[in-house]
């Protein structure tokens, strides 16, 4: 089973595809977005990422460096964050909502870390994506780096 929705490489989904795929999470589709986008000075793709697998996804990042990558779901979406294992150390010490911890229990730990396959179904799961987004960012520099 791949992590989002649409996985036909040769087809790009369109963007009302995509909000009819999302349907009843389109509000927290569409705040974590605008999270992103206030919070953050990402550029944003919509890219077909690491093979059929995975699918198409919203694609943000900074200088670079992914940031956070959203795939539709049937009904949802999936939110992936990569962590460190120190930030993975510090997020498994966070008030997290059972979809974080159940996240970060299941991924496979690399020594660069693990890929985190968070899927937002309140906005409970909404508050912990944005608590290890901020995890990471900060973990990263990534901020840091747009000033130096």
């Amino acid at each position: 089973m791949s992590i989002g929705l649409f996985t036909d490489k040769r087809r790009q989904p369109t963007d009302a595809e995509i909000r009819q795929a999302v349907g009843p999470k389109l509000s927290l589709w569409e705040a974590f977005i605008g999270h992103i986008r206030e919070k953050y000075p990402a550029e944003e793709d919509f890219k077909f990422l690491y093979g059929k697998n995975y699918g198409w996804a919203r694609r943000f990042r900074i200088k670079g460096q992914l940031l956070t990558s959203l795939y539709p779901t049937n009904g949802g979406f999936t939110v992936q964050i990569n962590l460190s294992p120190d930030a993975i150390e510090k997020a498994q010490n966070m008030k997290l909502t059972q979809n974080a911890r159940l996240a970060i229990e299941c991924a496979n730990p690399y020594p660069e870390g693990r890929w985190l396959f968070i899927p937002v179904e309140s906005k409970s799961d909404l508050q912990s994506v944005q608590q290890l987004l901020a995890l990471r960012v900060e973990n990263k520099n990534l901020l840091k780096e747009l000033s130096g």
